[in-house]
């Protein structure tokens, strides 16, 4: 008597994708997925379990793999793998291979690699009529993009991660699945996979941050990894309700007229929590983005300071906006896309004020002057203060903060001259002893941080915020004539 064939068991991996597919609502029975493929152990994964679900859920599966060609035979041999995987289930195959130009940087060469990678995808799927593009990032790699920034110094949108589910329709249904988990799965099926070896290199950010940082704090807290994904689910909630409030607000607050001019009630801006202003502004900066990119903190912070403290008749000359002020109206314009961003013009001389993001260049029209600011390694640093400048300053990063604005001096400012051995100065008294003629006080560009005053621009600078021997991170400023600059 033959004995009766048991029923086959349900991967658990199968099981928790299904409920991550139904409670994030990534993709329903009977449709089409474009599915990315490297042959690493992630994407390996992710269509395997695709791939069972083919039958009992009616879909349709076409792989997507990209070959850059940049590992030679490792390239090759990762195309060849994928292909014979899909062979061997009768899966079509669609290969893509770019040209890319190599950068000198590799964040910037990773960067545009993803971006062809996901603009194929995006074509390919209209081709094919793929209702989804499912992409094989774990909580791994989840934990890895919350830390990264968390680095930068993100807010709650950076810190949210990665979403399940993207506008363009790529979803992300291993993103609750551990690595380990994952690797597990493959072990228990038989499944091979490759491995590649850019991974292992230190030179990119990321790779960093898996293989140095992130142990150090699974040591520390071994559950870290899906302490972070769930982080990230729970501040991505929070980000999605502060969203729609803040979308509530610019619907309720703002007009608007077929030039593409955007007014707002200043009074009733001023009276929003903090957050919400932010939020606010970002929402306001993001329709005049091609791309609709959110503006940097930096921006963000000027634009609330003019909205806030600017008088009637101040402009704010962003990169593709402009902002003024005309009473109790804010105006923000289309701008005229040129590079001279972040100028402040108001009536009122003296408070005229240059918001100086980091790194930037920012002219300062009373002297005709051009500042340029940027963050510098100690050896470049050192190379350019060889040859002393009056025109060129270095500053230990670390001694402030920012915003950083470039103004007029005002009555009461105080510094601490360099050279005078830690004794603050009015800077009246200052420019006394210069011998700077009053008329042309005014004119005189300061670089200032929230901390005071960092140079008299081409003067003198702060001994509080000099370089030391310990300085790690340097802001070198110079300042040129616009004029010779551009002859």
């Amino acid at each position: 008597m033959q004995p009766l064939s048991r029923p086959a068991v349900r991967p658990r991996l199968l099981t928790h994708l299904v409920g991550t597919v139904r409670r994030q609502q990534l993709f329903i029975p009977g449709q089409h997925l474009l599915v990315a493929v490297s042959g690493g152990p992630d994407s390996i994964a992710l269509l395997s379990l695709l791939n069972h679900l083919v039958r009992p859920w009616r879909l349709a599966l076409t792989v997507v793999h990209c070959n850059y060609g940049l590992r030679g035979a490792e390239s090759d041999g990762d195309e060849l793998f994928v292909s014979l995987f899909c062979r061997e289930r009768q899966l079509p195959l669609v290969v893509h291979r770019p040209k890319l130009a190599r950068r000198r940087r590799c964040s910037s060469f990773q960067a545009a690699a993803r971006d062809e990678r996901y603009d194929f995808m995006k074509q390919l799927a209209h081709e094919v009529g793929a209702d989804r593009i499912a992409v094989g990032h774990t909580a791994n790699d989840q934990a890895e993009t919350v830390l990264m920034w968390l680095l930068r110094g993100a807010g709650m949108a950076g810190l949210a991660g990665m979403s399940y589910v993207r506008e363009d329709r790529i979803i992300r249904p291993l993103l609750a699945v551990t690595r380990e988990e994952v690797v597990a799965y493959l072990d228990h099926e038989g499944l091979a996979y490759r491995r590649d070896s850019s991974n292992e290199k230190s030179v990119y950010h990321r790779n960093r941050i898996r293989k140095e940082l992130l142990p150090v704090i699974t040591r520390l807290a071994p559950a870290a990894v899906r302490v972070l994904q769930r982080q990230a689910d729970l501040l991505r909630e929070d980000e999605q309700y502060m969203e729609h409030i803040t979308n509530d607000l610019v619907h309720t607050l703002v007009s608007h007229d077929a030039s593409g001019v955007q007014r707002v009630d200043r009074r009733a801006f001023i009276e929003l929590p903090i957050a919400l202003q932010r939020r606010f502004v970002r929402t306001i900066l993001r329709t005049y983005d091609k791309e609709g990119r959110v503006g940097s903190l930096q921006m963000v912070e000027s634009v609330r300071h003019v909205l806030l403290n600017g008088r009637s008749g101040a402009r704010l000359s962003l990169k593709q906006t402009l902002v003024t002020l005309d009473r109790g109206e804010a105006r923000f314009s289309p701008g005229a896309g040129g590079n001279r961003s972040y100028q402040i013009d108001s009536e009122q001389e003296k408070g005229e004020v240059l918001a100086v993001p980091v790194p930037s260049t920012v002219y300062w029209a009373r002297t005709n002057q051009e500042i340029h600011v940027q963050l510098m390694t100690r050896r470049a640093a050192e190379e350019l203060g060889r040859s002393p400048s009056s025109g060129l300053t270095v500053f230990d990063a670390d001694r402030f903060t920012e915003p950083l604005v470039v103004r007029a001096w005002q009555a009461g400012d105080r510094f601490f001259p360099h050279g005078m051995k830690g004794k603050s100065k009015k800077l009246q008294d200052f420019f006394t002893d210069k011998k700077v003629p009053r008329q042309v006080r005014g004119k005189v560009p300061l670089l200032v941080a929230p901390e005071g005053i960092l140079w008299v621009v081409g003067m003198r600078q702060d001994e509080r915020f000099a370089v030391r021997g310990a300085t790690t991170h340097y802001l070198v400023v110079s300042v040129s004539n616009w004029l010779a600059e551009k002859e």
